[in-house]
Order: C-alpha cells, then sequence, then structure tokens
C-alpha cells in the first residue's frame, strides 16, 4: 500500500511520486492550502493539499488527528523560509494528487504530542500512548539492542536455546507466580524466576555456549525498575572462567553502545572488588558519575566521650564514615532536616554534620551541634581527612556497618543529584570477589549472597567449612551509572561442593533432594565446569533510552500493584474453570467477618 515510511522520504525523492500510509498527527487549515503531518513509526512528513485537487481537499477538510490515511503525492522542496531542521523530513513537502481515508479516529482519550498525560490514562489507553514518537523511537531500539545482542553472540558460536515457561517452584529469593494444574489436580507449576537451573543443565549436557532472550516472573513488590514479569537476556558458557566470562560479556556491552546509540564506553571496564565498592561509596552498585565518597574516621574518635561516635567507633560491626559535599555548607536548616529524615529511611537515627564556613580559621570558622563533644585533634583529623575546604559541609554516619553504608550511600546520591555533581558521562564498573554468604542474625544462619549454585573461591572444602564467613565467590556484577545492568557467577560443577553449599546454608538432604535432586544427580555425571551471566534488558534499554521507569521501554507494562489498567487483569476466575482445577477460594479474613 506504500512505497515508503513517512519518516523516510527526502531530497534524494524530490519529483518522485510516493505512497505514504499513517496517522493524521496534526491539520492545519490555512483557508486555501491545508497541511496534514502525516505520522508513522519511522517519522512524520508534511502533506500539502490544495483547491487544484478538489476532491482530496474536501476529503482533508474532514479529517482529524489520528485519522489513518493514504497519500498519494509528488515531493517537493519546501518554500523558502519554512524548512524545518528539527525532523528528517524538514526540507521536503508531499503535494497530494490523492488521498484516501482508510480509517476515521474518535476524539482520541490522551492527546499524542501532550508530555503531561497521568501514568493510570497512558496504560489504560496504551495503544494510544504506543503511538508517541517517544515511546517509539524507546520500542524500536529495544529491537535493535536485541538484535546486536544475537548477532554478537551467535558470531561467538552460543546457541539459542527455549527452556520451560512451566516448570517446579525454586527458592531463588522471590516468590513463584504458581500455576494449577488441571491433570495433577492439587499440584502445581511455577512461572520460572530465571532459567538458571535449566542453563546449568544445558551445560551438563554439552550444548557448551546457551543463550536466551527470556521472559521471568517474580510476585516482588515493585518499583520503577522492577516488574512482576520482565525480559533478561540469559547466557551460559562451559569451560570458561570469571575474567574469561567478563571479557567476552563486557565486549558484548560495547559494541551494543557503539551500534546502537553510538557511544563509546571505556574499554577495558573498570574493575572493583566488593570491599572497596561498599567502603567508598556505602554500596555495591556505585554511581561512578558522582565524586562524593565515605571516608573511614573510626580510629580517631575511638576515645571520644560523645558515645554516639565512640560506641560505633569501638564496635567490631561497627562503622563511623565522613563524606564532604563540596560547596555545601550554604544549605539551610531546613534542606538539612529533610535530608535527615531521608536517611531515617534506611535506619539511621540521625545525620550529623559540620559546616566549613572558614577553613584557616580552626574551631572559629566551623558550624555544628556536635563541635562541643569532639577535640580539636578530632576535628582537624576529619578535616584533613576530609579534605574539606571553606564553604564545603561534612556529613557524618554512625551505627554498624550496614545502616551507616545504606543511609550515606543513598545520601551520596540524592546529594549527587541535588548539587549538579552527576557529569553526563557513561560510567560503567565491574564488581567483583563478593563475600559468598551473608549473615542473618535474625534466624542465626547463612545465607547466599547471589544463588546457591555460586563457586565459592576456595581449594577446598574444608577451607569452606571451617571460615564460611570470609569465604569469597566467583561472581560478578556490571554496574552502570549506579544501576546493576547483570550479574553471573562461575557455578559449582561438583556434587560434594553443592552439597557442601546446601548444609550451611540450611538446607538438609532431604530438602535438597526434594527440591533440586535433578541437579545433584545430573552433577554426578560428569559436568563440566561452567558459568554465566543474566543482563536485565529492561533495565539496560531504559538507561540506554534515558527514560525514567522501565514501563517506558515495555510495550505492555504492568502498574505498581502488578495490573494492567488495558486489559484489566488481573480477573476473577469463573467456577466451571475452578473447578477443573480442584480449586476452591476462601475469602480473606476480613471480608468473611463482614458477610457473616
Amino acid at each position: 500500500m506504500r512505497t515508503h515510511y513517512c519518516g523516510h522520504v527526502n531530497t534524494s525523492d524530490l519529483d518522485q511520486e510516493v505512497e505514504l500510509c499513517g496517522w493524521v498527527h496534526h491539520r492545519r487549515d490555512h483557508g486555501g492550502v491545508i497541511f496534514i503531518d502525516l505520522r508513522d513509526r519511522e517519522g512524520r512528513v508534511q502533506v500539502v493539499i490544495d483547491p487544484d485537487t478538489p476532491e482530496s481537499f474536501a476529503i482533508a477538510e474532514q479529517v482529524r488527528n489520528e485519522y489513518v490515511l493514504k497519500i498519494v503525492g509528488k515531493v517537493r522542496h519546501r518554500p523558502e523560509g519554512t524548512v524545518n531542521p528539527d525532523i528528517p523530513t524538514g526540507e521536503i513537502e508531499v503535494l497530494c494528487k490523492d488521498i484516501e481515508v482508510l480509517n476515521a479516529s474518535e476524539t482520541p482519550p490522551i492527546q499524542i504530542d501532550d508530555d503531561n498525560v497521568n501514568e493510570d490514562s497512558r496504560l489504560k489507553y496504551r495503544y494510544m500512548d504506543l503511538r508517541r514518537p517517544e515511546m517509539q523511537s524507546n520500542l524500536i531500539l529495544r529491537a535493535k539492542v536485541c538484535k546486536v545482542m544475537r548477532s554478537y553472540l551467535d558470531d561467538q558460536n552460543f546457541m539459542e536455546i527455549e527452556t520451560p515457561m512451566l516448570t517446579r517452584a525454586t527458592p531463588e529469593g522471590a516468590r513463584d507466580y504458581l500455576v494449577p494444574s488441571r491433570t495433577h489436580p492439587g499440584q502445581f507449576f511455577a512461572l520460572p524466576q530465571s532459567p538458571q537451573l535449566f542453563k546449568q543443565l544445558l551445560m551438563m549436557s554439552g550444548m557448551d555456549r546457551y543463550y536466551q532472550i527470556v521472559r521471568c516472573f517474580r510476585d516482588e513488590d515493585l518499583r520503577a525498575d522492577r516488574q512482576p514479569e520482565f525480559t533478561q537476556l540469559d547466557i551460559e558458557t562451559s569451560f570458561m572462567e570469571e575474567e574469561e566470562i567478563m571479557t567476552v560479556m563486557e565486549e558484548m556491552v560495547i559494541e551494543l553502545f557503539d551500534q546502537c546509540i553510538n557511544v563509546k564506553l571505556p574499554q577495558p571496564v573498570p574493575r572493583m572488588k566488593y570491599d572497596e565498592a561498599v567502603k567508598r561509596f556505602g554500596t555495591d552498585r556505585p554511581d561512578l558519575r558522582i565524586p562524593l565518597e565515605l571516608i573511614d574516621i573510626a580510629d580517631v574518635l575511638t576515645d571520644v566521650e560523645f558515645k554516639v561516635f565512640s560506641g560505633p567507633a569501638n564496635d567490631p560491626e561497627g562503622r563511623v564514615a565522613a563524606m564532604r559535599a563540596p560547596g555545601a555548607a550554604e544549605l539551610s536548616r531546613k534542606v538539612i532536616d529533610d535530608y535527615t529524615a531521608y536517611v531515617a529511611i534506611f535506619g539511621a537515627k540521625g545525620l550529623a554534620y559540620i559546616k566549613v564556613n572558614d577553613r584557616a580559621a580552626g574551631r572559629d570558622g566551623l558550624q555544628s551541634p556536635i563541635l562541643k563533644f569532639l577535640p580539636d585533634e578530632a576535628l582537624e583529623a576529619i578535616l584533613e581527612r576530609t579534605g574539606a575546604e571553606s564553604g564545603d559541609l561534612v556529613f557524618f554516619g554512625a551505627d554498624k556497618a550496614r545502616i551507616v553504608n545504606e543511609a550515606l550511600g543513598n545520601l551520596r546520591v540524592r546529594l549527587g543529584q541535588d548539587l549538579g555533581l552527576v557529569d553526563d558521562s557513561w560510567q560503567p564498573v565491574w564488581i567483583t570477589d563478593f563475600p559468598m554468604f551473608e549473615r542473618n542474625d535474625d534466624e542465626n544462619r547463612w545465607e547466599s549472597l547471589h544463588h546457591p549454585f555460586t563457586a565459592p573461591k576456595v581449594d577446598s572444602i574444608d577451607d569452606l567449612k571451617n571460615d564460611p564467613g570470609a569465604c569469597l565467590s566467583k561472581a560478578y556484577d556490571l554496574v552502570l551509572n549506579g544501576t546493576e545492568v547483570g550479574g553471573g557467577s562461575v557455578r559449582i560443577h561438583t556434587t560434594e561442593m553443592q552439597q557442601t553449599v546446601f548444609e550451611l546454608l540450611g538446607i538438609d538432604e532431604q530438602e535438597a533432594e526434594d527440591k533440586f535432586g535433578f541437579l545433584l544427580n545430573a552433577l554426578q555425571f560428569g559436568c563440566p565446569p561452567h558459568g554465566g551471566m543474566a543482563f536485565g534488558l529492561d533495565r539496560l534499554v531504559m538507561l540506554m533510552c534515558g527514560a525514567p521507569s522501565i514501563r517506558d521501554v515495555i510495550a505492555f507494562p504492568k502498574t505498581q500493584t502488578a495490573a494492567c489498567p488495558l486489559t484489566a487483569a488481573p480477573t476473577e476466575a469463573g467456577e466451571r474453570q475452578l473447578k477443573e482445577l480442584g480449586i476452591r477460594l476462601r475469602k480473606p479474613p476480613a471480608e468473611a467477618t463482614e458477610n457473616s
């Protein structure tokens, strides 16, 4: 029905007849001449309808925004002074010879060129929202990203293999979405949180190199970068160690950014150990565009009488850290109080600070409620260590190390944004040498920092058993501008080591057999050393687009309550369906009480 996309017509088509199909973006009636901006996925072009074609002119008088048209016309230069340099088709226009209305439109429920439509309306009328050029651009980029990923991995001899959507529940840190089985009454499938075990089984099957762009499902609380169903690029390979896997993955991401958005990422991507990241930035997902860092000062405060500082300074599990905010001494008390309320979200009991009004004036040049509690030598040591200068503000965190890290780590990002300290570069970093386990003090047990199939960095099983808390893992995360875009590890490939890790995690032999028997069995029959990685496709494209939420790079996303306003899902199941599945619904206790 067409010879060109609207956005592809240019000066190389001058004097040619073209056939175009698309939507009316705008219609402007200038009395004797009607202008229509015709839009499709690739862009828009200006169409001119004049009274010399009376039938077409009469039709053009009736069309409105979002009508679907077919236009036949001749490409010509725009008149002098009317060129639009902001669009690719801005030098030309199409003089209409014939116009056909392929479909009319009611008044649109949302305006395509209105950037202030609330998100509820955008999701309810998603088919209209997706007509917006910004959304189409995002999805076009997403498709290009997938194409480049596939091309790179195909060239590296990876095979695209599908894994099941209906599987069994496995403990991977979030609730499973359960699917009742009609043919096995009372039993349930689970939708996969990831293809982790299946891709390991593929390595045991000799597939050597696998990848899949796969849907995953997690029934967890949502936020801007989470959805109940999401997409990841899943990768696994045999006979590679950490550095080799990271190198292959790094090259793919560098090629991805170069081809898709013309950005040159640093190569090689910097490496940073987990301990260093947490010490300097309070997090294992550091945004390296922000020049603020956490500085340890516990050693200069162990003997001060101020227990708020000396307590954590003398606690093996405590931390006292300072962070210099350059030029922030002018911040008002109200702003500082707002920051105090912000760090309270992360468990901090307060936020101490010192304003450095005049560095040369010593104590007299400082302003803070805590000055009276700190001796001169401690103050001087803090200012020296943080590099504080006149006009700066120094914030402090003193508590359990976890609380200080979370509070100051998040404050660091907030300050960076508020003070305009975030540069416009792309700053990827590999985080390596993660702890194998973390301690759950409430339940007095170890938990996997990643997942229980991650290989430990030990020479023997005895080394792991003797001091599990000191053991590091062969895990690695790729962080980009403060967002984890991918993570992976070398996997355990022997039965003995896997059973030992299960034991340390409190998974007894019977539970291990019930949940992971098929994996333990497979490990006994010649499992190769293997490892892999998974990239969050939605998050990655969100960053590349500069979008505020992954909902802006997913065609049909859910809301933060895991609902779909477009289709009104989820919905109730009919009595017949429930009976076939052997399911009877129970009312929540509150509802049952109200109706009794």
